[in-house]
């Protein structure tokens, strides 16, 4: 279950800052490029803050 929120925030996200680009200002895409930097810094650590955050909610697996 947490994996598939993890996912679906990372995604929303990136589609949100990626409409703010077009409609408001394309700084919003440095926002898209930290979400990407996130994602891969957690494919090597194995540790992602949202996952910290959802253990502390009482998220299960």
């Amino acid at each position: 279950m947490k994996n598939r929120i993890v996912r679906a925030v990372a995604g929303s996200f990136v589609l949100i800052s990626l409409i703010l680009a077009i409609f408001v200002n394309i700084n919003f895409l440095w926002f898209t490029a930290f979400v990407g930097a996130n994602l891969l810094q957690s494919s090597f650590t194995k540790w992602c803050l949202l996952e910290d955050i959802l253990d502390k909610a009482g998220v299960k697996d």
